[in-house]
């Protein structure tokens, strides 16, 4: 995702494989990409920009774009305003930041991209966009088939009838014909009724990121419940927090196509955690609210097969579970390596990222338990009475039940360096139903219930 010049001069660039950047520069620490540091530490360049004209929108962490029509007359043409930018944010950026001019966002973006050594104001942005690669449209399989079809450009794209296009590729083609023919957005976006506004309010003030996470994914799925049913997607958010000491802060979001509901509660907990480490809220947020802008005329396009109401109902099942239990108690799992049940997955939130896996999955693991995986995995203190070395019977509670087969035993070898000691698993059965139980010199667990 990004490189910087040490690395750049080594060979590595943008978009390789870790295995082949690491190749080429051994010295080079990779880290993993985190939006959430990456909002706070663009906050600045922000702030600077927003200082010199209103209304700043955020695109990602490294992206914004700014409506100059009124602030070009203000500052005196263009140019001037471009140079003032550059000075406002030449020391937060080291002066590598690349900016472009053009009528809409899609275009503005492009010019940008392009303008490595100077700002790129673009006069006709028809014109411009019609030269560029139709790879910039970002759909693989979209540009292999206009390639195939002999359409090399944005202006081969834009000529092309747009109904055959529509018809043909679908709703991403006729995306991609629209900002080929520069038209990224809606000319008269549909007006935002005041009760699709949402907003909540904290006592006590909302003042660390876990309960802003969980605000974040709150006031996003109340927001899209408003919206949907009528058909309306934002590609545009405001987020607005008052502090407990009455001030406002807000800042507003953009987004190249209309947000889901993990983008949406992606952003609005990325900004909340600016405000949040940097203080700009005292006292913690009192207030929060979320303003949609720009929607879609055009809604979701479904596939055929896709159930939506049960996936919705399900989903605000979920969400009311966990208002009402809290995050901690409703969690989803991922696979990973180990020898016991409960080492092979790995639990994380509902509705947050997915937690990566600590041991491979697909790695051998020899001794462990052979399939299928108990129902209940636990580790409960029990008592197995033995004869000749064979498990006979086991106490559940306050009764004995006659062990009618059993498996086993498979031994694991304790961490002996953290004092745990070797044990044995065995797999029981009795008429109470099967078991995992694991046996060792402090004495015997059941860890596993068989369904």
């Amino acid at each position: 995702m990004a490189v910087d010049p040490l690395a750049y001069e080594a060979g590595v660039r943008t978009g390789m494989r870790r295995r082949e950047a690491e190749a080429l520069c051994p010295a080079a620490t990779t880290l993993t990409a985190d939006p959430g540091s990456e909002t706070v530490a663009f906050d600045p360049v922000v702030a600077a920009v927003e200082s010199l004209v209103p209304r700043v929108e955020i695109a990602h962490p490294g992206l914004l774009f700014v409506p100059i029509a009124g602030a070009v007359h203000y500052y005196g043409g263009e140019l001037a305003l471009v140079s003032r930018v550059e000075v406002e944010i030449g020391p937060l950026t080291g002066g590598g930041a690349h900016i472009g001019v053009a009528d809409g966002p899609f275009g503005a973006r492009m010019a940008a991209t392009g303008a490595a050594d100077a700002p790129v104001l673009v006069d006709d942005t028809v014109a411009f966009l019609a030269d560029l690669d139709v790879s910039v449209v970002g759909i693989a399989e979209l540009v292999d088939t206009f390639r195939w079809l002999g359409i090399a450009t944005l202006g081969d794209l834009s000529r092309m009838p747009r109904a055959a296009i529509a018809s043909r590729f679908g709703s991403p083609g006729l995306a991609a014909h629209r900002v080929a023919s520069g038209e990224d957005r809606n000319v008269h976006p549909r007006s935002i009724p005041e009760d699709f506004v949402v907003e909540d309010q904290f006592d006590p003030p909302l003042g660390d990121l876990e309960r802003a996470a969980f605000a974040a994914r709150n006031l996003s799925s109340r927001l899209l419940d408003g919206l949907m049913p009528r058909g309306g997607m934002p590609y545009l958010i405001e987020v607005e927090a008052m502090s407990a000491d009455g001030d406002v802060r807000s800042r507003t979001w953009r987004s190249s196509h209309p947000f889901s509901e993990a983008e949406l509660a992606e952003r609005i907990r990325w900004q909340l955690r600016v405000w949040v480490e940097s203080g700009g809220v005292p006292g913690g947020i009192r207030r929060l609210r979320v303003a949609p802008g720009d929607l879609s005329d055009r809604g979701r396009q479904l596939r055929l097969d896709e159930d939506v109401a049960t996936q919705e109902d399900a989903r605000r099942a979920l969400i009311r579970t966990q208002s009402l239990v809290g995050p901690d108690a409703v969690l989803r799992a991922i696979p990973q390596g180990g020898r016991d049940p409960a080492e092979k997955v790995v639990w994380y939130r509902w509705g947050e990222q997915s937690a990566a896996p600590k041991r491979d999955p697909a790695a051998p693991w020899p001794g462990t338990i052979p399939g299928p995986a108990p129902a209940l995995a636990m580790h409960t203190e029990i008592s197995i009475e033995w004869e000749a070395g064979f498990p006979t019977r086991i106490r559940l509670g306050s009764r004995w039940e006659e062990v009618l087969s059993w498996a086993g035993p498979w031994r694991r070898t304790g961490r002996w360096w953290d004092g745990q000691p070797a044990a044995d698993r065995y797999q029981v059965v009795t008429s109470a139903g099967a078991f995992l139980c694991e046996v060792d010199s402090n004495g015997a667990w059941m860890t596993g219930v068989y369904d």
